[in-house]
């Protein structure tokens, strides 16, 4: 008898004896059972690697940055994952309230099945909002692109080995907003691997050293993401599919006026709870796409 097997009896087993509270219960327990039966790729069950990039839209999708990464931070903490920043660039600010925005910023998230849950995540999110930046008031429309990969600790999970020859290694001084530095030795370290052009930084260490171990994570997760996209585009050459370029792809529209609906373009769920979503509830998005 499989787990299912068991659930359905004991489903029926609480209709029969009335149990309502424990049948809402049971219910949960199936939904999270059923959840984790899509989760079955390579790197599922492991931690995961978060970054957001601005887009089009200056300071207005500086902000849009910002408030997504607090989204997501807070959707973390509902799922029990820990996160970490650990690399920010920061923008220039402005507004009446001088907000400092986010150009790019890469976070760890940790926790049992983090990477699986935030997997689709990876696209453009679009907000529409009246821009607290414009003097005018004025709608703006603000992109930001966001990024998911599992985290990889070693350069054996690759197909192909880094090679000690393939990365050049530059440290800097680690700074915050406004360009304040957050301390005065070069501690940041900024990795390029050669053969791809990839680079990944780090400055959420101490020391140069720690930064650098985070940094390969950063890489190894990045090559593994780059090696995958290859093989990709490989079949869909051949197959004579046309590929469109990632920045295009989309994903949701977050929009505060002149209404207030979320609606995601893949799963055509939607919710008028703007508040709620930007503060984390994102259930609704992510388990509507898993099951795709």
């Amino acid at each position: 008898m499989n787990d299912f097997e068991e659930l359905d009896i004991e489903f029926e087993l609480l209709k029969d004896a009335g149990e309502n509270e424990k049948i809402e219960e049971f219910e949960t327990k199936l939904r999270q059972r059923e959840l984790r039966s899509f989760l079955s790729g390579k790197y599922d069950k492991g931690s995961a690697l978060l970054s957001i990039f601005s887009g089009a839209g200056g300071q207005d999708a500086q902000d849009w940055a910002t408030i997504l990464l607090r989204m997501y931070e807070r959707y973390c903490q509902r799922k029990g994952f820990k996160t970490r920043v650990l690399e920010q660039s920061f923008g220039e600010a402005g507004g009446p309230e001088g907000r400092i925005g986010i150009k790019s910023v890469t976070m760890e998230i940790k926790g049992n099945l983090a990477y699986g849950f935030l997997k689709n995540e990876t696209g453009v999110h679009r907000l529409v909002r009246i821009s607290p930046f414009n003097a005018k008031s004025l709608r703006q429309t603000s992109f930001a692109l966001v990024e998911i990969l599992p985290q990889i600790s070693r350069a054996e999970e690759l197909d192909t080995k880094v090679k000690p020859e393939d990365l050049k290694t530059d440290f800097y001084k680690a700074s915050g907003p406004g360009g304040q530095y957050v301390n005065k030795r070069e501690t940041a370290v900024r990795i390029t691997h050669l053969p791809t052009g990839i680079i990944v930084t780090c400055q959420s260490e101490r020391t140069q050293g720690e930064n650098r171990e985070e940094a390969l994570k950063i890489l190894y997760s990045k090559l593994y993401r780059f090696y995958e996209e290859r093989q990709k585009k490989e079949l869909k050459e051949i197959k004579g599919e046309k590929i469109s370029a990632s920045w295009g792809n989309q994903i949701r529209n977050y929009v505060l006026h002149p209404y207030k609906l979320v609606k995601d373009l893949r799963t055509d769920i939607e919710s008028s709870d703007v508040e709620g979503i930007l503060d984390g509830d994102l259930n609704q998005f992510i388990e509507a796409e898993i099951k795709i």
